[in-house]
């Protein structure tokens, strides 16, 4: 792996690019899967294949605009998903859930209709799918960074304002908190799916977002700590599964999840038995 860093740019490129993904996606999903938004990054992630496959499908019809990277596409279609989600969401007040299926169902429909016109599957979109090694270039490394440091400014300066959108819409419209803090932030989930997508795929990037964030629930309960202990788990099973993916010539994505998969399986086998060794115990002192 070191040789493999010091001779390969993709390489390089790919450890960087995971490195940032692991912090910023455990980074928003933390406020995502407290606002009970967990399927949002689903139907983002469609959307934004959906762009790509655009992007592609545009690319063979017009060769000259071949030097636009399609990942901008996928950000412009996962922005402009987004807004329509959070538009949705106030039309029905009483049935937000039903704007993600959507969503989601038009991001999947336009997918499937991109990607029968650029003739279909190729390396490439299998690679946006499942996540690849080799896909990440630098200037998806350089999008990537941008967008990290674009999360981590809207957060650090805004975090008030989100700690009580997260835990109380309702509270935090009646003392006054603008809207548009609402909108800024699902554009904001929108440009991290679309970041995430070359390391671990579209079809996984979710996964990145919520599985850190579900373990940490279970290890703590003050929701700095959350933030910490899901930024410190998604970048160990980024590193994990990057290294696992090179050595054995699998999809980063689908190691990097299972290893979240088995990590939260093992927090909830080390919590079930020490929950029986309490009782246990509290039943041996009765007697």
């Amino acid at each position: 792996m070191i040789d493999a860093l010091l001779n390969f740019d993709f390489v390089r490129y790919s450890l960087i690019s995971g490195l940032l993904i692991g912090f910023v996606a455990p980074f928003i999903g933390a406020f995502i899967v407290v606002r009970r938004l967990s399927l949002i990054a689903d139907a983002l992630s469609h959307v934004t294949l959906g762009g790509i496959s655009f992007g592609m499908f545009l690319i063979t019809v017009i060769p000259a605009v071949a030097f636009i990277n399609p990942m901008w596409f996928g950000i412009l279609y996962a922005v402009v998903g987004a807004l329509l989600i959070e538009k949705l969401r106030t039309s029905y007040s009483n049935y937000q859930e039903i704007a993600i299926p959507i969503i989601m169902s038009a991001g999947i429909a336009l997918s499937a209709i991109f990607i029968s016109l650029a003739d279909g599957f190729n390396q490439e979109i299998i690679g946006l799918l499942f996540g690849s090694i080799s896909a990440v270039t630098l200037s998806d490394t350089i999008t990537i960074f941008i967008i990290t440091l674009i999360v981590v400014i809207f957060i650090l300066s805004l975090y008030k304002e989100l700690f009580l959108l997260s835990f109380d819409e309702e509270y935090s419209a009646v003392i006054g908190i603008p809207k548009w803090i609402q909108f800024l932030f699902i554009v904001i989930v929108a440009m991290v799916i679309s970041a995430s997508m070359r390391v671990v795929g579209i079809l996984l990037v979710s996964a990145l977002i919520t599985l850190p964030v579900a373990i940490s629930l279970r290890l703590t309960k003050a929701f700095k700590q959350l933030i910490l202990f899901s930024i410190v788990i998604g970048e160990i099973a980024v590193i994990a599964g990057l290294v696992l993916a090179f050595y054995l010539n699998l999809s980063p994505g689908g190691v990097i999840v299972i290893l979240l998969v088995l990590g939260l399986a093992l927090v909830m086998l080390i919590q079930k038995v020490r929950s029986h060794s309490v009782k246990g115990v509290k039943t041996h002192e009765d007697r």
